[in-house]
């Protein structure tokens, strides 16, 4: 569906369009992910476990997220037109070697295509098309080039995708294990609190050969099987 014709957007503050990302309500498709929650609370995670599920996920698959976001960005910014689509494909192919389950890497793709529809619209141009055949582009790509053409900094880029990450779960958890919606508010902060040491390096990333690698495997096992799951109520 070719993007709506709308008015130029104006131009936001940073903290502004860190919100309008951050928000759940955005319609860019988040609300199809659990973040593998679902699987991982039938296979026996309990709910009081969740913050240690949040604080895992923040510097294993989380990093890796965030730090493409911002590889991503650099790109766009120091790449000259020519340059970018290569580049970006190089870093796609780092990005997919520390993604190594089919189900994340295809649910990221599924998340990136939603975050540059809404893109086309807001941020018109600033995500260049893939090519004929090739797969969506990761949703921590597609967040990457946003932040360039918004004019968010890398160290809110990370602190977006952390956020990101928790708030998704959580949200997924208040649907599945109805609880007290303030513990979850905790959630997400203690969760944004064990990135922060993280953030600077992150934010300083320049080469995507150093995109850090940090594997979760019982996440990823819980995410193959959320995709598999019969009955489910959500995608990923």
């Amino acid at each position: 569906m070719p993007a709506p014709s709308l008015a130029p957007v104006p131009a936001a503050a940073p903290a502004t369009i860190a919100m309008l990302l951050a928000d759940s309500r955005l319609p860019a498709g988040a609300h199809v992910s659990s973040n593998a929650l679902e699987a991982a609370l039938r296979d026996g995670l309990r709910r009081d476990e969740v913050g240690a599920y949040l604080a895992s996920r923040q510097v294993t698959v989380t990093r890796v997220e965030a730090g493409t976001a911002v590889l991503a960005r650099h790109l766009a910014l120091t790449c000259a037109p020519e340059e970018l689509a290569p580049a970006l494909a190089a870093l796609e192919a780092e990005w997919a070697a520390r993604t190594p389950g089919r189900a994340q890497r295809e649910i990221t793709r599924v998340l990136g295509d939603g975050l540059r529809r809404l893109a086309d619209v807001l941020w018109p141009g600033a995500i260049p098309p893939v090519a004929a055949g090739a797969p969506p582009r990761p949703r921590p790509v597609v967040l990457g080039l946003v932040a360039a053409a918004a004019g968010l900094p890398a160290p809110e880029l990370v602190r977006l995708v952390a956020y990101d990450d928790a708030q998704t779960v959580v949200a997924a958890l208040l649907k599945l294990e109805p609880g007290d919606p303030r513990a979850g508010a905790a959630l997400v902060l203690e969760a944004c609190a064990a990135m922060e040491p993280l953030v600077g390096p992150l934010a300083a990333l320049q080469d995507p050969v150093l995109l850090p690698s940090a594997g979760a495997p019982q996440t990823e096992d819980w995410a193959e099987a959320q995709s598999a799951l019969p009955r489910r109520l959500f995608r990923a």
